[in-house]
């Protein structure tokens, strides 16, 4: 059965850097839960609070009823798959996966049904007898993956377990671990820097800058309901113009983007008429055509991606960046001047500061 997790106000400090910051979390359960953020933020050092391995200097952590801050790592029964795998390289598939189990001091016949189990639903029971020099990186991470699971660990933690894949096999590889996570119902802790891999994997995302968090939510209000410019810019790619509040109307708010420049119609929010702020919209909500904003530029450069074509648009209020289907811009060229269109509902708007 799976179980929560509950995170409440902790905080850890290093000599003068804070690295955490009264953290506040309920993951429920059988959730895949990621945290997410650049270098620096505190998301690994929060996991490995849960996991043990850091001893918070305040706040509590809560599993199934149950405190885990007062407990050695060895005690709290989770599953936990590292950045490197950390694999032994002498032993064979079959006693990695084991290995959890025999510090357990686990019966043999249950050793050996747990690790055919946990190889079974990575699919590599047919490598039981390999060591890990001879898998593949996606092969490694599996087996990793296998041993956290074959402990049935009340929670898996995760910890960039993907970062050291190159691309196709990333996507590949987080298909799989979405995969067994659902299969197992297991409550899934996760950290990545890679928003992409986030939005991929998630029941809720928790976005972390600087020991703080910003957004906790799904990933479809995380990226369409950004909660601050933190969040807007670093979840997914983000067009910010500086501008000022001509008039807030129930309707939306009016913005004029730089001296004298157009006024484009945002979404409504708590802003009064001359404050300075920024209005946010994403590449792909701006159109090739006019809509009930529109805003005159010349293509600049022009990328083609494959299924998208991604063009750099120079305008009066800033340069964008724009999203359109191949299609759509198969006649541009460089130099052309174009009219972009954008939903109001689609501008987000941010205060300075």
């Amino acid at each position: 059965m799976s179980v929560g997790l509950t995170i409440s106000g902790v905080s850890k400090r290093y000599g003068n850097n804070q690295v955490l910051s009264g953290i506040n979390l309920e993951v429920q359960p059988g959730e895949f839960f990621s945290l997410v953020g650049p270098s620096g933020c505190g998301k690994t050092t929060l996991l490995r609070c849960v996991a043990g391995f850091v001893r918070p200097d305040a706040g509590e952590i809560v599993c199934d009823g149950q405190r885990l801050d007062p407990l050695p790592p060895h005690q709290r029964n989770l599953g936990m798959v590292f950045q490197n795998y950390a694999l032994f390289p002498h032993l064979s598939v079959f006693d990695n996966v084991a290995y959890g189990l025999r510090a357990r001091k686990a019966p043999a016949a249950l050793i050996r049904e747990r690790v055919e189990r946990a190889l079974e639903m990575v699919h590599l029971a047919h490598r039981a007898r390999s060591t890990p020099g001879m898998l593949s990186g996606g092969e490694q991470q599996r087996v990793a993956t296998a041993r956290a699971l074959a402990i049935e660990p009340r929670l898996l933690l995760m910890d960039e377990p993907l970062s050291n894949l190159d691309a196709k096999l990333r996507v590949e590889m987080r298909e799989e671990i979405r995969r067994v996570q659902k299969q197992m119902g297991i409550t899934t802790l996760y950290v990545t820097h890679d928003q992409e891999e986030a939005l991929a994997l998630s029941d809720r995302i928790a976005v972390m800058s600087a020991g703080h968090l910003e957004q906790v939510g799904n990933p479809l209000d995380i990226y369409r309901q950004p909660a601050t410019r933190f969040v807007a810019g670093f979840i997914g790619q983000m067009n910010f113009l500086p501008g000022r509040v001509e008039a807030a109307e129930p309707a939306g708010t009016r913005v004029r983007l730089g001296e004298g420049g157009p006024v484009l119609l945002a979404q409504p929010g708590p802003w009064e008429a001359g404050q300075a702020v920024t209005l946010a919209v994403r590449p792909e909500h701006l159109a090739l055509a006019p809509g009930a904003n529109s805003l005159p530029g010349r293509v600049e450069e022009i990328v083609f991606l494959g299924a998208v074509t991604r063009l750099r648009v120079v305008t009066a209020a800033g340069p964008l960046t724009v999203e359109v289907g191949a299609d759509e811009a198969a006649d541009l060229k460089p130099g052309q001047e174009v009219t972009l269109g954008c939903a109001p509902g689609e501008c987000a708007v941010f205060g300075e500061g």
